[in-house]
């Protein structure tokens, strides 16, 4: 459990370092107001006025990936759980494992 909560910081920490370093490299106009005072990571960007194009592609690609990683998993755990049901010999075993 451990582990795991520390992978997640990890990935928590290297996401938002990846995005801040990204955010480095724009140059935005002198006068902008923003209207709220929490700013979101993709309405800064369209503030820039230099090309965001590669900070897009870095922001879907960190999306699908974070997302999509997990996601992955949780569908492989659920498939290896599916598998060794189906692998009961029984259909009253079968019966009791999926209900």
């Amino acid at each position: 459990c451990g582990l795991l909560v520390l992978v997640s910081w990890i990935m928590c920490i290297l996401n938002s370092l990846l995005q801040s370093l990204m955010m480095l490299r724009l140059s935005f106009c002198s006068h902008l107001h923003i209207p709220h005072f929490f700013c979101e990571l993709s309405d800064v960007v369209q503030l820039a006025c230099s090309d965001t194009f590669l900070n897009n592609l870095v922001i879907y690609f960190a999306a699908v990936l974070l997302g999509g990683g997990p996601f992955a998993g949780i569908l492989y755990s659920y498939s290896k759980i599916v598998s060794s049901i189906l692998r009961i010999s029984s259909a009253l075993g079968k019966y009791k494992a999926f209900s």
